[in-house]
């Protein structure tokens, strides 16, 4: 599957499924008892931070847990502290999730996980999509996506991006095929900059300290809303709905440029069965549910959803096309 096709795998995967209304018979013989956790693999401010707490308030909201859902920030190594620890230290604790995206299996593809694969953990579901944005501050010399592509084509690194991902993640990789789409040269001297999150990218663009945002739509739309930023393009097919109608997409600015980024959460290796199915479902019930709905219109998620084997294939597929982009463009060798 090449990363056209399973960009449009993710496309055709966003049409609504069937609403899960209740536990399956399967899963009845496990309930989550107390605190559940969730790590989010960064600090506070980023899109794992955003997805673990607002999926834990919708779990508490539809009583889907008994006790609370305590968010933890495990920032490093672009997640792989949070994954490493989760393989090493959490096997079998079945109330543990972990907040995983695209950014995920960039790094797992790109062999930044040392010795650790897909395989070591269970895909328990994926709640949405975020689409990737293109964006400066509001007083920026820069207009459109493709002034700021003839720059990089002038010289690669006349504009340094910020992003929240580590060198070579999900971040970075948004403005290389944005920039290979406009046919820049160069692309590994384009300059990118990594942070623990997006808030704190966002913060040095709006700052004055770096020219570029390479992030998601989520992370940015207070600084929107603030008149802080311009977003430039949104790495979407078509534009986004609602209040965020009037972003153009890089495709209507002739720039060939995808870059979704689903939202989901694997586990621990090591639980029961009966455990699996509990969180597939209940993730399948908050994606059917209107506060989750609520949550995702209101932070500019676009509709994907997927559990259990669906998604553990789908993410297996990706890992492969990410892995392929990143050797065609000389991040891997």
């Amino acid at each position: 599957m090449t990363l056209k096709s399973s960009l449009k795998y993710v496309t055709l995967l966003a049409l609504p499924l069937a609403a899960m209304t209740t536990l399956s018979s399967t899963a009845a013989a496990f309930e989550p008892e107390g605190k559940v956790e969730c790590i989010a693999p960064s600090d506070p401010g980023g899109g794992w931070d955003f997805t673990c707490r607002s999926v834990g308030n919708v779990l508490q909201e539809l009583d889907l847990v008994s006790g609370n859902v305590q968010t933890i920030n495990m920032a490093g190594a672009g997640g792989g502290v949070a994954y490493g620890h989760t393989i090493s230290k959490r096997a079998g604790d079945e109330e543990l999730l972990v907040a995983a995206s695209t950014a995920t299996t960039t790094r797992l593809a790109q062999g930044q996980f040392p010795d650790m694969t897909a395989d070591m953990v269970n895909w328990i579901g994926a709640l949405g999509a975020d689409y990737g944005i293109i964006a400066v501050s509001a007083d920026s010399e820069y207009d459109d996506l493709n002034e700021l592509m003839d720059a990089l084509k002038e010289d690669p690194r006349s504009v340094k991006f910020a992003g929240g991902s580590a060198k070579g993640g999900w971040d970075h990789l948004k403005v290389l095929i944005a920039a290979q789409a406009a046919e820049v040269e160069n692309l590994p001297r384009i300059a990118y900059l990594s942070y623990n999150n997006g808030g704190e990218a966002l913060t040095q663009v709006i700052g004055g300290h770096v020219e570029a945002f390479t992030g998601d739509i989520t992370e940015a739309q207070g600084f929107m809303e603030s008149g802080d930023l311009k977003v430039l393009a949104v790495l979407s097919e078509e534009r986004l709905p609602g209040d965020l109608s009037d972003i153009p997409t890089a495709r209507e600015q002739g720039i060939d440029a995808l870059g979704p980024n689903w939202r989901g959460f694997y586990m621990p290796a090591d639980i029961s069965d009966e455990a699996k199915q509990y969180w597939v479902d209940a993730m399948d019930t908050i994606y059917a549910s209107d506060e989750w709905k609520n949550v995702m219109q209101q932070n500019g998620l676009m509709p994907f959803h997927m559990s259990a084997g669906e998604f553990e294939t789908f993410v297996k597929d990706q890992i492969k096309d990410i892995e392929q982009l990143s050797t065609d463009i000389g991040l891997i060798q």
